[in-house]
Protein backbone atom coordinates (compact mmCIF):
# COMPACT_ATOMS: atom_id res chain seq x y z
CA UNK A 1 0.00 0.00 0.00
CA UNK A 2 3.24 2.46 0.65
CA UNK A 3 4.00 1.93 -2.68
CA UNK A 4 1.14 3.10 -4.39
CA UNK A 5 0.86 5.89 -2.09
CA UNK A 6 4.32 6.62 -3.48
CA UNK A 7 3.22 6.39 -6.88
CA UNK A 8 0.59 8.69 -6.56
CA UNK A 9 2.29 11.70 -4.70
CA UNK A 10 4.73 11.28 -7.92
CA UNK A 11 2.06 11.65 -10.36
CA UNK A 12 0.57 14.83 -8.37
CA UNK A 13 4.12 16.20 -8.21
CA UNK A 14 4.20 16.04 -11.86
CA UNK A 15 1.29 17.32 -12.44
CA UNK A 16 2.31 20.22 -10.25
CA UNK A 17 5.07 20.66 -12.61
CA UNK A 18 3.10 20.45 -15.28
CA UNK A 19 0.27 22.97 -14.15
CA UNK A 20 3.48 25.07 -12.84
CA UNK A 21 5.37 25.41 -16.54
CA UNK A 22 1.68 25.90 -18.16
CA UNK A 23 1.18 28.64 -16.21
CA UNK A 24 4.97 30.17 -16.60
CA UNK A 25 4.32 29.72 -20.46
CA UNK A 26 1.12 31.66 -20.38
CA UNK A 27 2.56 34.46 -18.10
CA UNK A 28 5.64 34.55 -20.15
CA UNK A 29 3.05 34.85 -23.78
CA UNK A 30 1.27 37.46 -21.64
CA UNK A 31 4.06 39.35 -21.08
CA UNK A 32 5.22 39.30 -24.82
CA UNK A 33 2.00 40.87 -26.05
CA UNK A 34 1.87 43.54 -23.41
CA UNK A 35 5.64 44.71 -24.66
CA UNK A 36 4.78 44.28 -28.23
CA UNK A 37 1.41 46.21 -26.99
CA UNK A 38 3.81 49.08 -25.44
CA UNK A 39 5.99 48.94 -28.41
CA UNK A 40 3.03 49.86 -30.68
CA UNK A 41 1.54 52.90 -28.02
CA UNK A 42 5.04 54.51 -28.28
CA UNK A 43 5.09 54.59 -32.28
CA UNK A 44 1.16 55.85 -32.24
CA UNK A 45 1.87 58.26 -30.16
CA UNK A 46 4.86 59.48 -32.05
CA UNK A 47 2.57 59.30 -35.60
CA UNK A 48 0.15 61.98 -33.59
CA UNK A 49 2.92 64.41 -32.56
CA UNK A 50 4.09 64.26 -36.38
CA UNK A 51 0.74 64.83 -37.72
CA UNK A 52 0.27 67.81 -34.65
CA UNK A 53 4.13 69.25 -35.75
CA UNK A 54 2.84 69.01 -39.57
CA UNK A 55 -0.29 70.84 -38.49
CA UNK A 56 1.59 73.70 -36.49
CA UNK A 57 3.92 74.05 -39.45
CA UNK A 58 0.80 74.57 -42.03
CA UNK A 59 -0.89 77.12 -39.61
CA UNK A 60 2.02 79.12 -38.97
CA UNK A 61 2.94 79.47 -43.40
CA UNK A 62 -0.74 80.49 -43.70
CA UNK A 63 -0.74 82.72 -40.53
CA UNK A 64 2.79 84.67 -41.62
CA UNK A 65 2.06 84.26 -45.20
CA UNK A 66 2.89 87.94 -46.11
CA UNK A 67 6.16 88.35 -43.85
CA UNK A 68 7.57 85.29 -45.08
CA UNK A 69 6.83 86.72 -48.88
CA UNK A 70 7.83 89.78 -48.19
CA UNK A 71 10.93 88.38 -46.00
CA UNK A 72 12.00 86.39 -49.36
CA UNK A 73 11.22 89.46 -51.85
CA UNK A 74 13.86 91.66 -49.51
CA UNK A 75 16.23 88.93 -49.60
CA UNK A 76 15.54 88.62 -53.09
CA UNK A 77 16.39 92.20 -54.27
CA UNK A 78 19.60 92.10 -51.85
CA UNK A 79 20.69 89.21 -53.64
CA UNK A 80 20.20 91.04 -57.25
CA UNK A 81 22.16 93.90 -55.39
CA UNK A 82 19.21 96.41 -55.25
CA UNK A 83 19.12 96.81 -51.37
Amino acid sequence: MRCSAGHSQKGEQEMLKELALRVLVALQGIESKVKDEEGQTLAEYGLIMAVIAVAVVVVAVVAFRTAIIGAFTSATNCLDGSC
